[in-house]
């Protein structure tokens, strides 16, 4: 069992990989971009991850791993940001490849963004004392503001297509968090989140994945629209995304 954490990462990815080749997708051709939106966001999920494990507000079951660890997180966790991510940004474009008009209108957009802002801001607020919470939910309350005023129609499809993503979520998160298996993978201190379970995970980490997802998904589009415009200035070639 010490290498159900790895396997997971492996499983995850192998799939949407594979099918990154695929003519009709071509993720293949953009995988440079890719790389770099995935180490811009583990810039600032790695530190939060190493700083929260230190001080024990979460932690990993060291029967699941193989034991090599980089700053106090398993190898499988430093995988983990870079096999789910990639996996969820496959999932998203190939998403709107078959369903092109996948997407909510402007005026949705704006309410369900700032609805959900709202409610983010009043619980962590109500919850200033578990970080767990607090900096969860004041992450993905800067983080929608940012997209939603850069890149709105970012916004209004990810907004369904994390709906999809949830399903796999619940799948591998629920493993992790002790669900079809005798114990848990990563370990949460319930005196730092809301202590509210959906089924075995904590409900901070549906929060926590929809900021990790569009925080890739964010930083990939704008880097392909730098380099769309890099292309066209210098070559005047039309590039298109997907």
């Amino acid at each position: 069992m010490n290498s159900l954490y790895l396997w997971l990462n492996i499983g995850s990815i192998t799939v949407p990989f594979l099918y990154s080749f695929h003519p009709k997708l071509q993720l293949y051709k953009k995988f440079h971009l890719l790389l770099l939106s995935l180490m811009l966001t583990m810039s600032v999920f790695i530190p939060w991850d190493v700083i929260f494990t230190i001080n024990g507000i979460w932690g990993f079951n060291s029967d699941y791993f193989l034991g090599f660890e980089i700053f106090s997180l398993p190898l499988e966790e430093w995988l983990f940001f870079i096999c789910i991510p990639f996996a969820c940004v496959f999932t998203h474009y190939a998403l709107l490849q078959y369903f092109p008009n996948l997407k909510l209108n402007k005026v949705a957009t704006k309410a369900i963004s700032i609805n959900f802002v709202l409610i983010l801001f009043i619980l962590a607020l109500a919850n200033y004392n578990k970080w767990y919470t607090l900096v969860n939910f004041s992450l993905a309350i800067i983080l929608t503001w940012i997209v939603y005023k850069n890149n709105a129609q970012l916004l209004q499809h990810f907004l369904l297509t994390f709906l999809v993503m949830l399903i796999p979520f619940f799948i591998v998160n629920g493993i992790l968090t002790g669900s079809w298996i005798n114990n848990q993978v990563v370990w949460y201190n319930n005196a730092e989140n809301l202590g509210i379970r959906m089924g075995t995970i904590p409900v901070e980490d549906s929060i926590y994945a929809y900021s990790m997802i569009l925080m890739n998904l964010y930083f990939f589009e704008y880097l392909c629209s730098r380099f769309k415009n890099k292309v066209t200035r210098s070559e005047g070639k039309k590039y298109k995304m997907f």
